[in-house]
């Protein structure tokens, strides 16, 4: 019994978890957090990180120690001849130094590594805003097409009501063959044309699934937003718009940082022109032991001297060290006045960089603008046109029963009306699309 339970409550999870629905939010939370272009940035953002930790660490003396053994066999000049000189060897010392002057070049570099790691969160972050980007727009590509299924649905209905009709009318002979024929066929039309729309859902949420990346792309659906009939013009200006994304588009303030960065870099090139202080000490010792004899002299009474142990001359021979270096730039051959002019010349590059990056946003704020203004008006107009297709339908269809018309006549205008609302729903996602880039520069979360 158990195991039936356990069995339903997980067919009924996954049953749920197949009937889930994303919102817009929650795609685009999932793909900033998933895309993989966004992962790997957020890799070079943690490089940028340690290069920044690299740079404070170098605030701190370097401690190195190094230990020796040496072994010698053979014959050694003494004087005219030579002396068996078997010799074991072992020195050990540490030693520690610390830059103390170059013009302040730990600071500089570490100044110039905290612009590159803002430089690279803002990169991520514009990664980020262009996958939302294109979430946003497939989103309402979805909606769009699942209200144009809806459109065809009312159509096919209609042309199921028509066909009925025709079928009655044809039976009792009222009506001509052909006239039966002719609803047959719209019938077939109509749900052709729905099949058409479904396809075209299940294509855009599969693009909507690429995008995100997800697996499982079959059971994958969105939520329906009730996009109201009625949308009002935008309200807000250019300039305004221009203004907040110049201060918030994470573009231009990496372009910012670079340029900051590039301006660091040259200071930190200038510091080879200055002298360099380092301060160094160090301890150490050393223990020698002749192989072929222990005896190391004689002293004055002739008593031979013997070799010390080896802890005996590590004590004996154990050594201190302090010292101070200066290292003066005299002439290396103008590279560094060449480096510094590279580096100026980067410094005019990412000035350029931040131009361009500007000029871009100013270009879809523009667009933006312009596509908002015309998709609104193409809005009015469709409206207006849905409107009198609508009209003209119910005329077409009052005049077909009273006999005055054919059944051709209502086709077309239901086909008119099907394609003018089609056009209003267009008109509205695109507008709306405008609307939402428009509120995206302003610094407005997307969101529906």
């Amino acid at each position: 019994m158990k195991k039936v339970l356990t069995i339903i409550l997980g067919l009924s999870c996954l049953a749920l978890s197949a009937q889930k629905k994303w919102s817009l939010r929650e795609c685009v939370d999932y793909a900033t957090k998933h895309n993989l272009q966004v992962i790997q940035n957020e890799y070079s953002k943690q490089m940028q990180d340690l290069n920044l930790k690299i740079a404070r660490k170098n605030y701190l003396p370097s401690v190195s120690a190094n230990v020796g053994n040496s072994v010698s066999f053979g014959q050694a000049s003494l004087g005219t001849g030579s002396i068996r000189n078997d010799r074991f060897s072992n020195n050990a010392n540490i030693g520690a130094d610390i830059l103390v002057y170059n013009n302040g070049r730990l600071e500089k570099t570490i100044r110039k590594t905290e612009f590159d790691v803002e430089a690279s969160q803002y990169d991520i972050e514009t990664i980020k805003n262009d996958i939302s980007l294109q979430i946003a727009q497939q989103y309402l590509t979805t909606l769009l097409n699942k209200e144009i299924v809806k459109i065809s649905q009312a159509a096919v209905e209609n042309a199921q009501k028509q066909y009925d009709r025709s079928k009655i009318t044809t039976e009792v002979g009222t009506t001509a063959q052909t006239v039966l024929a002719e609803a047959e066929a719209g019938l077939a039309r109509e749900k052709q044309n729905l099949k058409t729309a479904e396809i075209n859902v299940g294509r855009s949420l599969f693009a909507l699934a690429q995008l995100l990346q997800l697996q499982d792309y079959k059971n994958f659906d969105v939520e329906d937003v009730n996009v109201p009939d009625q949308l009002e013009s935008q309200l807000i200006s250019v300039d305004e718009v221009l203004t907040t994304a110049y201060e918030t588009q994470p573009q231009v303030k990496a372009a910012e940082s670079r340029i900051r960065a590039a301006e660091a870099q040259t200071e930190v090139t200038k510091t080879a022109f200055w002298p360099t202080v380092t301060a160094s000490a160090g301890i150490g010792s050393f223990y020698n032991n002749l192989l072929n004899t222990r005896i190391t002299g004689y002293d004055l009474f002739g008593n031979p001297a013997v070799e010390p142990t080896f802890f005996n001359q590590y004590k004996d021979n154990f050594g201190q060290n302090i010292g101070v270096s200066v290292n003066i730039p005299i002439f290396n051959k103008g590279i560094t006045k060449l480096q510094v002019e590279q580096s100026k010349l980067q410094e005019n590059i990412a000035k350029a960089s931040l131009l361009q990056q500007k000029q871009m946003v100013r270009e879809n704020v523009q667009k933006a603008q312009f596509d908002a203004d015309a998709n609104y008006e193409i809005y009015l107009s469709a409206v207006q046109a849905e409107k009198s297709t609508k009209l003209a339908l119910d005329f077409a269809d009052k005049s077909y029963a009273a006999g005055r018309s054919t059944i051709y006549d209502v086709n077309i205008a239901r086909n008119n009306y099907a394609n003018a609302q089609g056009s209003v729903a267009q008109a509205k996602y695109n507008y709306l699309f405008s609307l939402k880039l428009l509120n995206f520069y302003a610094g407005i979360p997307l969101s529906l």
